[in-house]
């Protein structure tokens, strides 16, 4: 265990509502974010989720065990004071996405990211009317302003806690279409997860497994799902 975890103080984790939404409380300790700033949070999903890792913490406290809490964290104390500035970082993946990149060869792979990718473009094209480019090999191609425009809103309409959820499916999959399909209930949460590791599954066919690339790949993937599952819960059907 590591010497530098917090150890465990509290007897009861408990949720009260307040002005604004909810607070986690720790016996009367009302957790608060690492800059100090008051953790409320804005549904009771989210704020029993929180308490529930919480209270599986025994002699010491890892952060490790306790994705839905750095989440919040984060969204109150990295994303609510330059939300602007994430959303264009985010919006920005709509000018370089996944989708858009294709191989020549081998033409087993391009078929593969053809069968993929091509129905999350189409779908990006009726329900979001955006219309992306795609090429053929790593080069840029140019999108049109008018459908990045369109992409930029979908992710500026984001509260602070949505964005914070939004910005790790972003960045792990590598496609803003992908997250945007996602939160939209377009496919599940799996579907999407292997559309994103096309190119990586097919060198592990290839190549053979690399347990250290596996290693990563997995963590990824639990973190893929745990920003999901933070959308949901900030955004409960």
């Amino acid at each position: 265990m590591n010497p530098s975890l917090k150890k465990r103080f509290w007897t009861a984790v408990v949720v009260h509502e307040i002005d604004g939404g909810f607070a986690v409380f720790l016996d009367k300790h009302r957790l608060t974010t690492p800059a100090k700033a008051p953790l409320v949070l804005p549904t009771l999903h989210l704020a029993e989720a929180l308490a529930d890792e919480w209270r599986i913490q025994v002699e010491k406290v890892d952060p490790e065990t306790m994705p839905m809490t750095r989440r919040a964290n984060a969204a109150i104390d990295k994303v609510a004071p330059q939300r602007a500035e994430v959303a264009q970082l985010l919006a920005a993946y709509g000018g370089s996405d996944l989708l858009c990149y294709r191989a020549a060869h081998p033409i087993e792979l391009a078929q593969r990211q053809a069968a993929m990718w091509d129905p999350l473009l189409v779908w990006a094209q009726s329900e979001l009317e955006v219309n992306l480019a795609t090429t053929i090999g790593v080069m840029p191609v140019a999108q049109n302003q008018a459908d990045l425009a369109r992409l930029q809103s979908c992710v500026t309409s984001l509260d602070a806690f949505s964005m914070a959820g939004f910005h790790d499916l972003v960045m792990l999959s590598g496609s803003l279409v992908i997250a945007l399909a996602l939160i939209s209930g377009h496919r599940n949460a799996d579907h999407l997860w292997r559309a994103s590791r096309v190119d990586e599954d097919w060198q592990t066919e290839m190549w053979g497994i690399d347990e250290e690339a596996e290693q990563t790949a997995a963590l990824k993937q639990a973190g893929f799902l745990n920003s999901f599952r933070f959308f949901q819960l900030v955004n409960p059907a």
